[in-house]
């Protein structure tokens, strides 16, 4: 794996976690009894957190945001969570979720990282490490090839939803690949003389078409064999069909159990708006997106988790082209059967000039990693020693968020 090096203790420990695990009852249960979903929604370009959430208790917030600040009163109110955050009007279905009690927002988060460059940001964001170089391998894969062997999540394995699976989701153990066909797939007895050919020609690619094939397979027989792309991966309609598809390949008793997937288009430098325009179009589709999984997993939900993160979040004041530039802090989203909800989990740092990261951006007070380690802990049983050096590289002082999972 490239990128940072484990120490030899550091490999030692994972390795004493990982024989350990075998023995503990709690990993038992979760291969027998239950049978769990996780879910990781990728948000390329940079979530405004205080436009999705607003802290609209914090004296300061309406001075900062200007014409894009939002309200809980008058035409297209905010969603009020609690005395103090609000949630975008668009976004009705996840304050459902919230009212139920199997919603919670994370606010003031971040990765380690702290510079703005998208690509080295959303890099850390997927593979998990603490500092910014290559790498070819994602915490959410690395967490999937350290399960036990026979342990269901194991067992279904995991899929890419995209042309091209993310980063959090690549590595040494095996992914299916999906994405909403564009044209008429092709029939049984030409994939089958196609396989043919490469099986005699090129064996590795002829392995790649064989998965393929699988997963063509398993959604035909999800009922999705006749279904077209319907816009982007950063467009309302896009998103919603993305998350239909999966959620019926991740409903299959022979499915994948985890999946990953990215949304584009959350760079609102210009023109963001407030309870309506660019971001309000954007959260529409994340929400309608999320209400896709929940109608498609059915019985499943129950036992789901949805992990929605982006690279880092925006500017506290509003640029001159009505938009919000790169910063910090920001949100993330916890949906899911399985999530004990009805909870804003925030260190609220304020909003005054020197509450501000660098004077400019949200400070942000809780670690992403400490969101992602708590629900692999308590949703799939993951030891937190094995979290700290096999999945999350030198992260031993990061402790998993604890309470996430109902």
């Amino acid at each position: 794996m490239a990128g940072p090096c484990v120490s030899r203790r550091g490999a030692l420990n994972g390795g004493a976690a990982l024989f350990a695990w075998s023995f503990l009852p709690r990993v038992a249960s979760a291969a027998g009894a239950r049978d769990p979903r996780l879910v990781v929604v990728i948000l390329r370009g940079a979530l405004d957190g205080m436009s999705a959430v607003a802290p609209t208790g914090d004296p300061d917030y309406v001075a900062l945001r200007e014409s894009i600040a939002l309200t809980t009163s008058g035409d297209r109110p905010a969603l009020p969570l609690d005395g103090f955050f609000a949630l975008h009007p668009a976004m009705p279905s996840f304050a459902r979720q919230y009212k139920q009690g199997h919603a919670t927002v994370v606010h003031a988060c971040a990765t380690p990282y702290r510079e703005r460059s998208h690509f080295d940001g959303q890099d850390m964001l997927e593979s998990g490490q603490p500092h910014v170089g290559p790498t070819d391998t994602g915490w959410l894969n690395r967490a999937l090839a350290a399960l036990p062997q026979g342990d269901r999540v194991s067992i279904g394995g995991g899929l890419g939803v995209g042309l091209v699976t993310p980063l959090v989701l690549r590595g040494p153990a095996p992914v299916l690949g999906w994405a909403p066909p564009a044209l008429p797939r092709a029939d049984d007895a030409i994939a089958a003389r196609v396989l043919d050919l490469y099986t005699h020609r090129d064996p590795l690619l002829a392995d790649m078409l064989a998965k393929g094939l699988d997963t063509d397979r398993l959604a035909s027989r999800a009922g999705m064999g006749n279904e077209r792309a319907r816009g982007g991966a950063d467009n309302a309609d896009g998103m919603k069909a993305i998350a239909a598809g999966a959620s019926r390949l991740l409903a299959q008793d022979e499915g994948p159990r985890l999946a990953a997937l990215a949304f584009d288009g959350w760079d609102t430098h210009a023109n963001e708006g407030a309870a309506t325009g660019r971001l309000a179009q954007l959260l529409g589709g994340l929400d309608g997106a999320l209400a896709a999984f929940e109608d498609g997993l059915g019985e499943r939900w129950k036992e789901t988790v949805i992990v929605v993160a982006t690279e880092f979040g925006r500017t506290a004041k509003v640029n001159g082209t009505v938009g919000t530039d790169h910063g910090t802090g920001t949100v993330a989203f916890l949906v899911g059967g399985a999530i004990r909800g009805g909870r804003v989990l925030a260190d609220w740092p304020g909003l005054k000039e020197a509450q501000l990261y660098e004077k400019r951006d949200l400070k942000p007070t809780t670690d992403l990693r400490a969101v992602f380690k708590g629900v692999l802990a308590d949703h799939l049983g993951m030891p937190p020693g094995l979290l700290a050096s096999r999945v999350f590289p030198e992260s031993s002082k990061v402790a998993p968020l604890k309470g996430l999972i109902g």
